[in-house]
């Protein structure tokens, strides 16, 4: 980890592993999905320690602290020391993710009938 005062949030982000590339993390701030301090920002703002971001990934939702800053990507045991996520935001998560998986399991699969059962249903039209 770096210890420097300040660092670009594309650069960040990309560093902490919440996206693969600076270039996906960039367009991620650019539409909005990364909010600093609840607002919307550029990619090329610095940030410094302490600053609450808001990152929104698919389905999820995060609202983390800035912890540490570092313009280097490393391992994910050193990315996860880069922040802190909210305990409000980890059991939102985690509610979320429960409902999707309830409202999944509910929902009726496909109807329609495998090669298996075609070839059983075409012996029997044709007999």
């Amino acid at each position: 980890m770096d210890n420097n005062d300040k660092v670009r949030i594309d650069k960040w982000l990309w560093a902490a592993r919440f996206f693969k590339t600076r270039a996906i993390a960039k367009a991620a701030i650019d539409s909005g999905k990364v909010q600093i301090d609840g607002q919307k920002s550029k990619p090329s703002r610095l940030l410094e320690v302490g600053v609450v971001l808001t990152v929104r990934q698919g389905f999820d939702r995060k609202t983390i602290e800035v912890v540490g800053i570092s313009e280097q990507r490393r391992g994910a045991s050193e990315a996860q020391k880069l922040y802190i996520e909210t305990a409000e935001s980890i059991e939102q998560r985690e509610k979320f993710a429960a409902e999707r998986k309830a409202f999944n399991i509910s929902t009726p699969t496909s109807e329609r009938p495998n090669k298996k059962q075609r070839r059983q249903i075409h012996r029997f039209l044709n007999n």
